[in-house]
């Protein structure tokens, strides 16, 4: 969807109803069903000749349509669609989607791998996975007829950069429809739309809701691929509750701020890791040094606020750094206001069997970076004083 304004602009005033009443937002409307005046009213809603308002679960809600609008402004796209979480979002399209099979390229979410390997399995749906560095089979697993085309970029732990524009004209020539997953991008830094994919995903709780305290998904295409969605998000029960659908709002309007202080701080601190003794390898796409760094300044506005480190040290060394931090919290998740630190072998990726994480080259001595609001030489003296001590 080509709009006039910037992104700032469109995260504050896309998608609001501003009611009867003044308010500069959308007010939660937490009503679970709707009034009509007649029979024949609501046969219009129901049969789709008029759009209104029916049922919350079936997203047909003036609060979770404004979301949606303003979903759709902020990634470019003709549609949206929000979700109870991210895994919703990608579980549904998948479902949707999916009969001859996925492909995966690269690393996931350790529960989109989960999911892809395990309970698309047990549906008979086969799932395809390829390493960065197998991206040359791509167009022999593609003859096979796949589906879909999924992968992130920023990768997860790794922070790979996969090329959207040239994977989706690969994908599109053996009619594969390319889902990205954009959660640790964003909006401010990538639009995979404009590169060529069809639809992209993004875990909401994470940079788009930005204050660790909701739950949400979202699906952006067009009309005709997120079509097919609307009867699993329905039936599965996968809806975003009004009140989570106006904190995402209240989130969305300051995306854009956000983000670039995290990128700044992010990009500072990769680079003061960098020169360090007890750091092996920085894993950050704003860095020159960094394999994709090319590629990264190509195709994204800004590299993120995640970053990945192995320490030059054993894994039972990294585990006393990681719990030396101060700052830094020991959580899963990222893209709040707090700094937070995981190892990926015992969060994301808990789950793989030592075989594929070393295939994967996820080591104990990984560690995991969602840079927040901190000052950022605060955080920078956090990490001297916990490397100090190992």
């Amino acid at each position: 969807m080509k709009t006039k304004t910037g992104l700032s602009t469109q995260c504050v005033h896309s998608g609001e109803f501003h009611g009867s009443e003044g308010s500069p937002h959308t007010p939660i409307f937490n009503s679970t069903t709707f009034q009509f005046s007649s029979t024949k009213a609501l046969l219009d809603v129901v049969e789709g000749r008029k759009q209104g308002n029916l049922y919350t679960r079936y997203g047909m809600n003036p609060t979770i349509r404004s979301l949606e609008t303003k979903l759709a402004e902020i990634e470019k796209a003709e549609s949206a669609m929000a979700f109870c979480s991210g895994m919703a979002a990608e579980s549904a399209f998948i479902l949707a989607h999916c009969r001859k099979g996925i492909l995966c390229i690269g690393d996931a979410y350790g529960g989109t791998m989960e999911f892809l390997g395990q309970q698309l399995k047990s549906l008979n749906i086969p799932a395809f996975f390829l390493l960065n560095t197998e991206i040359d089979k791509l167009p022999s697993l593609l003859s096979r007829k796949i589906d879909v085309v999924f992968f992130e970029t920023p990768t997860n732990p790794k922070l790979e950069i996969f090329d959207i524009k040239a994977i989706s004209k690969i994908a599109h020539k053996h009619r594969a429809v390319v889902c990205v997953d954009n959660t640790f991008a964003t909006p401010v830094n990538q639009n995979p739309l404009l590169l060529g994919a069809d639809v992209v995903v993004h875990s909401a709780t994470k940079y788009l809701g930005g204050h660790s305290d909701i739950t949400a998904g979202a699906l952006m295409g067009s009309k005709k691929i997120l079509e097919p969605v609307l009867s699993w998000r329905k039936n599965l029960g996968q809806m975003i509750a009004p009140e989570v659908a106006s904190l995402l709002m209240r989130s969305i309007r300051s995306l854009s701020l956000r983000v670039n202080r995290q990128n700044e701080s992010a990009l500072k601190i990769a680079e003061w890791l960098n020169k360090h003794p007890k750091i092996k390898i920085v894993y950050y796409p704003g860095l020159p040094n960094y394999p994709y760094h090319k590629l990264a300044r190509k195709q994204m506005a800004g590299f993120g606020g995640m970053l990945t480190i192995e320490v030059n040290k054993d894994a039972k060394s990294t585990v006393k750094f990681v719990d030396r931090l101060k700052l830094f919290k020991i959580a899963p998740s990222l893209g709040g206001p707090e700094s937070l630190v995981t190892q990926p072998v015992t969060t994301t990726h808990h789950g793989l069997s030592a075989r594929e994480l070393k295939r994967r080259g996820i080591t104990g001595s990984m560690v995991r970076f969602s840079i927040g609001f901190e000052d950022t030489k605060d955080l920078i003296a956090d990490l001297e004083q916990a490397l100090s001590k190992i």
